[in-house]
């Protein structure tokens, strides 16, 4: 399944409470608005890979979608399997236990930089693609190649020893080992560079392939970003401006985490 180090930190909660404030809160809203607008309209089918505990999975159902999320941990599929309208089992984004071609949607929105190894990742977007239908969407998440180091400024992470090597290593290769395994600082991962999601995805046999990033450069205001997302004036604006330039290269590298996005053959 995943590394003992990765099991070790989602068993400690680390997906809990994530989403909740702050550039979290903003990464939930925003992958929210683009699934809104990229998901064939419910009801249907969605398979929810590396759910977690239903962040994702809960609304989904909510909305009118059939839901089943599969994940390796098994607090995780506790949790999610205990959400209204949602069903949850143990699996792996490599060997998907589902038939061919039976959902509408594939979703990645963890796997993916958890799997270090180029070939794992193309693999789970094929395995995606296989559960999907003709012209079904698979949407992939990834966490950019500069996160950690645009991280470490906004958090002071810098100042603390061992940080940065640790960013030194992801702007390098792309792996993120936090071998002084401090939680703050996020589980061991790969992270990608903003172009080569796309190319796995197309590797794997998708097309109309394309990347978007989903905080932008504001999850780099720090606190702010919480008081930008309770004025609701300012949470119209800040997901407005968000959605203008999700697509802008220039910009996407500067975005915590990028959603990549296409269909079946």
């Amino acid at each position: 399944m995943i590394e003992p180090e990765i099991m070790t930190y989602y068993e400690h909660g680390g997906e809990h409470h994530r989403l909740a404030t702050g550039a979290g809160r903003l990464e939930f809203l925003r992958t929210w608005d683009v699934l809104g607008r990229v998901l064939p309209g419910p009801p249907g089918r969605i398979l929810d890979v590396g759910g977690a505990t239903g962040v994702y999975a809960a609304p989904l159902a909510r909305a009118g979608y059939d839901v089943l999320v599969i994940d390796p941990v098994p607090d995780h599929v506790a949790a999610a399997g205990a959400c209204d309208g949602v069903a949850a089992t143990l699996g792996d984004a490599r060997s998907l236990p589902v038939p061919d071609g039976g959902a509408d949607a594939v979703l990645l929105l963890g796997p993916l930089y958890h799997l270090p190894e180029r070939g794992d990742r193309v693999t789970a977007w094929r395995e995606a693609a296989r559960a999907a239908r003709t012209g079904g969407v698979v949407i992939g998440a990834g966490i950019s190649r500069f996160a950690s180091m645009l991280d470490g400024f906004g958090k002071g992470f810098f100042a603390e020893p061992g940080y940065r090597p640790l960013v030194e290593g992801a702007l390098r290769d792309g792996a993120h080992r936090n071998v002084a395994d401090r939680e703050r600082w996020f589980t061991s991962a790969y992270f990608h560079r903003p172009e080569e999601a796309a190319a796995e995805a197309g590797e794997a046999g998708l097309r109309e392939v394309r990347t978007v990033a989903v905080e932008g450069p504001v999850w780099l205001t720090g606190p702010r970003v919480d008081e930008f997302l309770d004025d609701p004036r300012l949470a119209e604006l800040t997901l407005d401006m968000l959605r203008r330039v999700e697509a802008e290269p220039s910009l996407l590298g500067a975005s915590s985490h990028l959603l990549t996005i296409g269909r079946t053959a």
